[in-house]
């Protein structure tokens, strides 16, 4: 008769896993994209995916959620040939960030235009921050890489190249391409892409929901 305890006994902690798992993704993804907010509003240079964004929004007139969105579902068919397979969270990476960014950046327009430097600085350090503290978040509730994550492992599982030079040479392509198009480059951009591994090194060991058996 202590079979159907014990099996509720086990069954509790794992409910209880899959719920801190989940709130932690969601808590991660609405953090992200208010940290994606943050960096835009700043003006002083957006992350490297969403230069791209920015510059795709300004040739089809969409908004950057919906660029966001597509953007997200391409990558997505690029997971095909390599193999990648979604989880829950790479869904859920799609559409919270796609669908809250806008209103974000709404709110985000509310704040005086210009912006003094140094609010604009402080901005960019605090979506930095954030970002780090978001992306270690999501990734930590191990409930499925994001689009963009999971491009890049599927190439360095596929090619056997450094993961280094693999996301390197990845934000150096979708840089370059957005920046054509008009999206916006600076020294954010730099700043972002040398401020992100260090936070998200620390941050990642801390955030990870253990591994239950």
């Amino acid at each position: 008769m202590s079979a159907p305890a014990d099996a509720a006994t086990v069954a509790g902690p794992r409910r209880d896993a899959v719920g801190r798992r989940t709130v932690q993704l969601l808590v991660g993804l609405v953090l992200y994209a208010a940290s994606i907010t943050l960096l835009l509003r700043a003006h002083l240079g957006a992350m490297p995916w969403d230069v791209l964004s920015q510059g795709l929004t300004r040739v089809t007139g969409w908004t950057f959620g919906t660029v966001t969105v597509v953007v997200s579902l391409l990558v997505l068919a690029c997971w095909v040939p390599l193999r990648q397979r979604p989880g829950p969270g790479t869904v859920a990476n799609v559409l919270v960030i796609g669908v809250l960014v806008d209103p974000f950046l709404a709110l985000a327009a509310l704040l005086p235009d210009p912006l003094p430097l140094a609010a604009r600085v402080l901005l960019l350090v605090l979506g930095i921050a954030l970002n780090g503290l978001a992306t270690a978040l999501y990734v930590g509730a191990r409930l499925g890489p994001g689009p963009r994550d999971g491009l890049m492992t599927g190439l360095v599982a596929r090619t056997g190249a450094p993961v280094r030079l693999v996301r390197g040479g990845i934000e150096v392509v979708v840089v370059a391409a957005g920046w054509a198009l008009g999206g916006t480059v600076g020294l954010g951009t730099l700043a972002y892409a040398l401020a992100i591994g260090p936070l998200v090194h620390v941050l990642l060991p801390r955030l990870t929901v253990p591994a239950r058996r």
